[in-house]
């Protein structure tokens, strides 16, 4: 299996969500041993010389002018696991909480936050055997930190809280038992590395990037089987438009559906219409939809580098030279996860526009694509689904980052609301997620009233394998079950990866760059 060096080497999106995915193995070499070890000394010396430090021998927050003895230090921070557990809601699911240990684990392993080496083996032992801590969704304001649920994260290392095991929610105590662990003592500073840091944050964002990138394939592929399904035109794709308006993600957008249309017998059928241009929704899907590429790109660069930072307070340099500072402030990613979820949003917009248009009975197919409407709804009420999913996003889009609340006392008097921002992130993109199925339906149903012209290879494949899970329609039926069994090829990545295979096959280009991938 291949391995990654915690706190060394390098950690890419991919490489995170696969160390998760149990592809990965990652370990902590004798490089990084010896940073944790030398930190880790450092902070026992500024204990015993009683040099005042924050965390360490203070209180915490509006606590931190007051002293810790020497032999309470270790008291302290079993009591900060504790006091901070305060999350409320529905568990987050566990790979979003395994992705918090493993980030975490690559932040303490960079040797600037003084954990003991046993802490952080007894962390990978979690990730390791899949006994993920149950972690509750809300209580973070994603300034010092996501202390609630880095609390929860954590609060089994000390025998407490609650674990996944063996698809059980069972007391972390009991679990250690049958394992034959003992729960650890947390040495001076530890609690507080623990539950300092943004990894909740960042735990949602990570999975976000993947997710947004799968959906903006689709977008791509399911837009271009409208356009075939309306008869629009190709043209608006011309890389010439786009060389003379240069975004990153535009030009993408715009080569995919160049590709993806080229040779069709059904973009070629007409040709020389009157038709001078084509509604917005089909002419501007590289404009659109790659601006939302590239708001997926910045939220991308800014992960990968959470991902590889310190986010711990005090950092410690050395026993005279320790800072405390902000690096657990998680505005840097609230941000771009707001700007991803207005972008996510726009896709569903779109979408939404499309599947409208392929129901008015324009452009030679039938009202609401069924041969018998009246006697039969047709595909009327899908778009009902797509208008209220559209509606609940845009409620969704206000930005959690634009709110502070002071907490601590004043202390914490700016605060990032970030993990707000990540949580909301997800849930447009779950309602995305179903308007991307439901255009489906409506491209392949249109596709159908074209025959005997066919699109492209790539578009065939895709059609071909949407009428394996759902029949064309001639009369009414339960549509919702429709939806649900294209869902399901948009949420696994089928739909991509059927329609790159395709695409290999016939030789045709509608490959992302790099940039665009996750590794």
């Amino acid at each position: 299996m291949k391995k990654f060096n915690y706190g060394i080497d390098h950690l890419k999106i991919g490489t995170c969500l696969d160390i998760a995915a149990g592809t990965v193995k990652g370990i902590i070499n004798t490089a990084a041993a010896g940073h944790i070890n030398t930190s880790w000394k450092e902070v026992e010396k500024i204990v015993h010389a009683h040099l005042p430090v924050y965390g360490i021998n203070t209180g915490f927050g509006p606590l931190c002018d007051t002293r810790i003895s020497e032999q309470d230090t270790s008291l302290l921070q079993s009591n900060i696991l504790k006091s901070h557990s305060v999350g409320v809601g529905k568990p987050i699911p566990q790979e979003i909480a395994k992705l918090m240990l493993i980030t975490k684990v690559h932040a303490l392993a960079q040797g600037y936050s003084g954990i003991a080496p046993q802490t952080l083996e007894r962390i990978i032992w979690h990730i390791d055997n899949d006994v993920i801590p149950v972690v509750p969704e809300k209580g973070s304001v994603g300034a010092s930190g996501d202390l609630a649920p880095l609390s929860h994260l954590f609060l089994p290392l000390i025998g407490l809280g609650y674990v996944n095991a063996g698809n059980q929610k069972l007391p972390a105590g009991d679990v250690l038992k049958q394992y034959n662990l003992q729960p650890l003592t947390l040495g001076p500073k530890e609690g507080l590395a623990l539950i300092n840091g943004t990894q909740f944050i960042l735990a949602f964002a990570i999975k976000a990037v993947e997710r947004l990138n799968n959906i903006l394939n689709n977008a791509d592929l399911i837009g271009a089987m409208s356009l075939e399904g309306l008869m629009g035109s190709a043209k608006p794709f011309d890389a010439r438009l786009h060389t003379i308006r240069p975004y990153k993600g535009t030009k993408l957008v715009a080569k995919r559906l160049a590709a993806l249309l080229q040779g069709s017998a059904i973009g070629g059928s007409h040709v020389d219409c009157d038709r001078v241009q084509d509604p917005y929704s089909l002419r501007c899907m590289p404009q659109v939809h790659g601006a939302s590429r590239n708001a997926w790109l910045h939220l991308k660069e800014l992960t990968e580098i959470e991902l590889n930072s310190v986010t711990d307070n005090p950092v410690i340099f050395n026993a005279d030279d320790t800072i405390s500072g902000g690096n657990f402030h998680g505005q840097p990613l609230a941000l771009p996860l707001d700007y991803a979820t207005v972008a996510a949003a726009e896709l569903g917009n779109i979408a939404d526009r499309r599947c409208y248009l392929m129901s008015e009975g324009r452009y030679g197919l039938p009202k609401l694509l069924t041969e018998h409407a009246g006697l039969n709804s047709g595909l009327m009420i899908p778009q009902y689904t797509t208008a209220a999913l559209v509606t609940e996003n845009k409620t969704l889009c206000f930005p959690a980052s634009a709110d502070s609340v002071p907490t601590s006392l004043g202390q914490e008097d700016h605060v990032s609301m970030g993990s707000v921002s990540g949580r909301k992130l997800h849930m447009v993109l779950d309602n995305i997620e179903y308007i991307q199925a439901i255009e489906l339906l409506y491209a392949s149903q249109a596709l159908e009233f074209r025959r005997p012209l066919q699109s492209t290879p790539v578009i065939e494949t895709l059609h071909q394998l949407v009428r394996q899970h759902v029949p064309f329609i001639k009369e009414d039926r339960i549509f919702a079950d429709d939806i649900n069994a294209l869902h399901q090829l948009i949420t696994s990545g089928q739909l991509q990866s059927v329609a790159t295979e395709a695409a290999q096959k016939h030789k045709i280009n509608i490959t992302e760059d790099d940039e665009f991938g996750i590794y």
